[in-house]
């Protein structure tokens, strides 16, 4: 019997903890799924806004050249790997690497 009204009591309160979900009714939802709401006060446009981010363009191109340069080493630890058959991690103890240099042709 204690067993009975302890599981019972159990189930009763995770059922009652799941209520809140159920009240929400979705009728705010701009279509199925997208039911985001921003508060109060934050504008329709951000652009312009005190919440507009206004990114440097330099900053940004920091990372297409940061990628340009990862190709790059890449490509000589690639060409390292199919001459020699071992893998070189650190670019700069590869014979003839050059950070301005593309790797020889195989």
């Amino acid at each position: 019997m204690k067993t009975f009204a302890a599981t019972l009591a159990v189930g009763l309160a995770f059922a009652l903890s799941a209520f809140p979900a159920l009240a929400y009714d979705g009728t705010t939802c701009r279509e199925a799924g997208n039911c985001w709401e921003p508060k109060p006060g934050y504008p329709e446009r951000i652009e312009g806004s005190q919440y507009d981010p206004q990114h440097d363009p330099a900053e940004l191109s920091k990372q297409g050249a940061s990628l340009a340069a990862m190709d790059h080493r890449n490509a000589w630890r690639v060409w390292h790997l199919k001459k020699t058959g071992s893998f070189q991690y650190d670019v700069s103890k590869i014979e003839g690497y050059a950070a301005d240099a593309k790797p020889p042709a195989q």
